[in-house]
């Protein structure tokens, strides 16, 4: 059986060790604030290449399910981008705009974070949580 492979086609490797390994290859990473509909901020280090979703699942950090693992299939990692960020994020693909129909509470500046990648330029981003993901 072959190992599982992490983003960058190297073997897996716990979520710390990632993230030094990646800081050592000079791979980019963002810092972003996750705020949660209570007002909690969780800021994290996230991988470039990866997700908003998968920085707060890497991170433990509540309010986004992403019951579908992120395959734009489910709208539960539904968050609202920060309206300072708007641009830089960019706007949604037709896939995500359908998907978008189903969330509650849906504002224009609604994004799916499975389908936000992360990039140096996003660093700083904040994304908030709706009050529920269903």
């Amino acid at each position: 059986m072959s190992p599982a492979l992490d983003i960058v086609g190297e073997p897996a490797r716990p979520v710390a060790a990632t993230k030094s390994w990646l800081k050592e290859k000079n791979r980019a990473m963002a810092r972003i604030l996750y705020v949660t509909f209570h007002g909690e901020k969780h800021e994290a280090e996230v991988v470039g290449g990866s997700t908003v979703k998968d920085g707060a699942v890497d991170n433990t950090i509540p309010g986004i399910e992403a019951d579908c693992g992120g395959a734009c299939a489910c709208a539960t990692c539904h968050v609202y981008v920060d309206p300072g960020w708007v641009d830089a994020v960019g706007a949604p693909a037709a896939m995500e705009v359908e998907m978008l129909q189903f969330v509650n509470d849906r504002k224009g500046n609604s994004r799916l974070s499975c389908q936000i990648r992360v990039t140096d330029a996003l660093d700083g981003l904040i994304v908030h949580m709706p009050s529920s993901q269903h």
